[in-house]
Parts: structure tokens; C-alpha cells; sequence
């Protein structure tokens, strides 16, 4: 189980959430692979008999991800060089147990590449049309510097929206830390 110390980090909280919900067999993806922390994760839970998909836009992304998945022994990943915007193409409807996010750009990485919110929300769409009932979607909103306040922003107008009788739509912010903390947040599909 994830540890939670003291001073939590958004990506602990989110794993935490992901241990109670995703279990071996299920299908999952990571929507943004960066340096496969998710991937790696989500591969462990699912066990031998899941799977995991992580996407990302960037070569370099998935080479690390590969690399980590492979350094750690795992197998039951596939990688694909493609917007989250276009998961669509890849699952069928109702068929993925779990959907991870990690918005904003690629960690040591070129930080003029990064999540757009238009293809962000169209990820998401995507993504609760693909996820069973009683399915999860985490986010991690990233923000701040040269980029990210617009992306920030239309994901939070646009979360609250979605209907509340098929989803629910969990926000954690850290209200009392500085300079721009990440934000979890958890949907739950309902039915």
C-alpha cells in the first residue's frame, strides 16, 4: 500500500485512491506517460493477468517509461506515441476499469510541450465514454510558470459541469501550500 507521510504529494494521494480501486485483470491507461510513474504503478495493481496503455505525444516520454517498466520487470503494457485525445481509436466503450492524468508537461523535460486544454477536456470525454460503470479517472493538475493557468482553469469550469447523475467529481486542492500546488482530483463513474 502507498505510504502517506506527513507531507503529502498529490501523486501519493492519487496512488493511494488507485490501490483501493483497480485490481489484477483490469484494463487501465495512463492518458499522459511521462516518465511512467503511473504506468509502472497501474501495471503492479493490474498484476499478470491486466493491462495497462499509457499514451504521451513525446519519444522521450515513452522510452522512459519503457525503460522503467522494463527495469522493473513488467510486461503488460503497451505504449503509443498519440494524443490522449485520440484514445478513442484504441478501446472499446465501457471496457477500462481505470484512467490516470497527469496534465501540465513532461518532468525534465522540454516545458514548451505541454497539455492543452482543448485536447485535455476531449481526453476526458474520451475517457468517461471508455470507463466501466463504477470506473475511476484521476487527475493531476500541474500548473504555473509559462504555462498552464488557461488549462488550470477550463478543467476546473468544466469538471463541475459534467452530470452528477452519472459521475462524481472530487477536488483536493492543498489550500495552504504556496506556488501553485498540484491539484488531485477524482471522478467516479456512477453507472
Amino acid at each position: 500500500m502507498a505510504e502517506l507521510r506527513k507531507h503529502f504529494s498529490a501523486l501519493q494521494i492519487i496512488h493511494h485512491i488507485l490501490e483501493l480501486h483497480v485490481s489484477p485483470g483490469d484494463l487501465c491507461i495512463d492518458a499522459t506517460a511521462g516518465r511512467g510513474r503511473d504506468t509502472l504503478f497501474l501495471s503492479e495493481l493490474t498484476g499478470a493477468s491486466g493491462h495497462v496503455t499509457a499514451f504521451d505525444i513525446q519519444q522521450e516520454a515513452l522510452d522512459s517509461t519503457r525503460e522503467l517498466l522494463l527495469r522493473n520487470q513488467k510486461s503488460n503494457f503497451d505504449l503509443i506515441l498519440d494524443s490522449h485525445a485520440n484514445m478513442q481509436n484504441y478501446f472499446q466503450p465501457e471496457t477500462v476499469s481505470c484512467i490516470t492524468f497527469n496534465f501540465g508537461w513532461l518532468p525534465a523535460g522540454d516545458h514548451h510541450i505541454f497539455t492543452k486544454p482543448e485536447s485535455s477536456i476531449e481526453a476526458i470525454q474520451q475517457g468517461l465514454k471508455l470507463l466501466k460503470p463504477d470506473g475511476l479517472m484521476t487527475l493531476i493538475l500541474y500548473y504555473g510558470r509559462e504555462t498552464g493557468f488557461r488549462e488550470r482553469d477550463a478543467l476546473l469550469e468544466f469538471l463541475p459541469a459534467l452530470d452528477s447523475n452519472f459521475y462524481t467529481v472530487v477536488e483536493m486542492p492543498f489550500v495552504n501550500r504556496q506556488n501553485c500546488p498540484p491539484i488531485p482530483i477524482v471522478i467516479f463513474k456512477d453507472r
